[in-house]
């Protein structure tokens, strides 16, 4: 059976419990067939055990990372203050939020990882388009996280070995010690994600506080160089609070909003196991904005710092952790740096590709098979290039990443809280034929919202470094507000397709 929109007919094989969470009932078989595999299952009822702290825990492991501080000290970088840095980052998690917990709201009801949730709109085979597009994001910023981490070992090594270590011969533009280091990191990671979800969890609960505790020794010795807390403070804004501020602000406020579109697509694959609505929805508003607000906070006072001991701001901590000569405090600093990257990595950016690549693919491409798959292609993306510089960094890839997840982010909203009133079908969701396989599994409406809303959102964009030149220049006005644009332009061209649709309500036979 198809149809081209949400329909009455009520679901079938599954149970809805008094509150509210959703399972296929004890002893009816679960989906099976060449789109369903045990990964991309719903979650049962007893297993979805993730409480408040779960998920602020999660939060708090993953904003206090690495990408995390270069968000707020690039913005120092490129001329704000720390007043300007914090208020933009502030905001930016606030708004975020918003379509966090209302794609993460059919996690815990139905058990769902985000490519199966996204299958109700863009179609059992056409859910592949996002999940594909969300995993090479998720691709380059394992790769990004993953150089950081690198260059951790690689400065720690130094310190303990000596310069026949940071000294050694280049190769590609970096000592091949430093290559080393990379593939060290890389490895440690791959050890991690294949003991699966449940370790992750653990190491999530116990690296958060870690990692806090390090950001804050950082804040005490940078205050000590710079002869206390005066001077962090009074670094001025190169921009100050007319025109030139406004016009960074912009397009910088898009790139912090950029930073976590990709978990306002995939948080399912988090919430999935979450205990109740109200577990995922605190642990996200207590976890998200306070956390990434206090650890910018921390970040640009230090980074204000670095610009008043050494004359510029080092915008890089591992750079600056490394200008230390006390050893013991080298070493914590670093390795402070190495589980803060090492949270945010697995959990962000492997777990979710995992997934989206065995949607692709299910007989063939498990949760383990996919993170591999991640692994191999954040090296092929060159990472060390993305990460060289804070203006490609924040308005080139935060931006382009931003417009495109937020065009998706559109599509899901609309179709799962308006057309479909938080109302889905699980068996559906696993098989040809059903109402969500529309025309041969894709959903051509959807697609063509994305591909409005991507045009739109990232057309007028500049791409230096990556490429020169703007792809359609006379887009440009759009470029610095691509987040916005990507997912109002995709929500409404979504909802106006599918209402316009004939036989919206009916249902026939394919």
């Amino acid at each position: 059976m198809t149809d081209t929109a949400p329909t009455a007919i009520p679901p079938s094989h599954q149970t809805t419990l008094p509150d509210g969470r959703v399972e296929i009932p004890a002893g009816t078989p679960p989906p099976s067939g060449p789109y369903a595999n045990e990964d991309l299952l719903p979650v049962p009822v007893a297993r979805r055990t993730w409480t408040t702290y779960n998920f602020s825990a999660l939060w708090v492991g993953m904003a206090h990372n690495t990408a995390s501080w270069t968000l707020a000290s690039g913005l120092i970088a490129v001329g704000m203050d720390w007043k300007q840095a914090v208020f933009t980052i502030a905001l930016a998690n606030v708004i975020v939020l918003v379509p966090m917990l209302l794609t993460g709201h059919a996690g815990p009801k139905y058990g769902i990882p985000f490519p199966v949730f996204a299958r109700a709109s863009f179609g059992v085979r056409g859910a592949n388009l996002p999940a594909v597009v969300r995993a090479l994001v998720a691709c380059g910023w394992f790769g990004i996280q993953t150089w950081i981490g690198g260059e951790a070992i690689f400065f720690l090594a130094g310190k303990l070995i000596g310069t026949g270590w940071s000294g050694a011969a280049q190769v590609g533009g970096h000592p091949w010690t430093m290559w080393l280091s990379f593939a060290i990191f890389w490895a440690i990671q791959v050890g991690i994600i294949y003991r699966g979800m449940e370790t992750i969890r653990r190491f999530e609960n116990w690296a958060a506080p870690f990692v806090l505790v390090g950001a804050f020794v950082m804040l005490w010795w940078m205050s000590n160089r710079a002869g206390g807390f005066g001077p962090l403070f009074d670094q001025p804004s190169r921009l100050g609070w007319g025109g030139g501020f406004w016009k960074l602000f912009w397009p910088s406020l898009m790139g912090m909003i950029g930073f976590w579109s990709t978990l306002s697509l995939n948080i399912p694959d988090f919430t999935r196991y979450g205990k109740s609505q109200r577990a995922q929805t605190w642990g996200q508003a207590l976890g998200l904005p306070t956390t990434m607000t206090l650890f910018a906070f921390l970040s640009v006072l230090v980074t204000s710092g670095s610009q008043a001991v050494y004359g510029k701001p080092v915008w890089d901590p591992v750079q600056l952790a490394a200008k230390t000569d006390n050893v013991v405090g080298l070493l914590y600093a670093l390795v402070t740096v190495l589980v803060a990257t090492l949270s945010v990595n697995i959990a962000a950016n492997l777990v979710s590709p995992a997934f989206d690549f065995s949607n692709i693919a299910p007989r063939r491409i498990s949760f383990r098979t996919g993170a591999l798959v991640t692994c191999v292609l954040g090296v092929l993306i060159c990472p060390w290039k993305l990460y060289a510089d804070p203006q490609g960094y924040i308005f080139t890839w935060l931006g382009l990443v931003g417009g495109l997840l937020g065009t998706v982010a559109g599509i899901l909203i609309a179709d799962y809280w308006v057309l479909r009133r938080r109302s889905l079908d699980l068996a559906d969701l696993y098989r040809g034929g059903g109402r969500y396989w529309y025309s041969g599994g894709w959903n051509w409406r959807a697609v063509a919202a994305f591909a409005a809303g991507g045009v739109l959102a990232v057309g007028g964009a500049d791409f230096h470094p990556l490429v020169d030149g703007r792809p359609l220049a006379a887009l440009k006005p759009l470029a610095d507000y691509g987040w916005a644009v990507g997912l109002a332009t995709s929500l409404v061209v979504y909802l106006v397709l599918m209402l316009l649709a004939p036989g919206r309500r009916r249902v026939t036979t394919a």
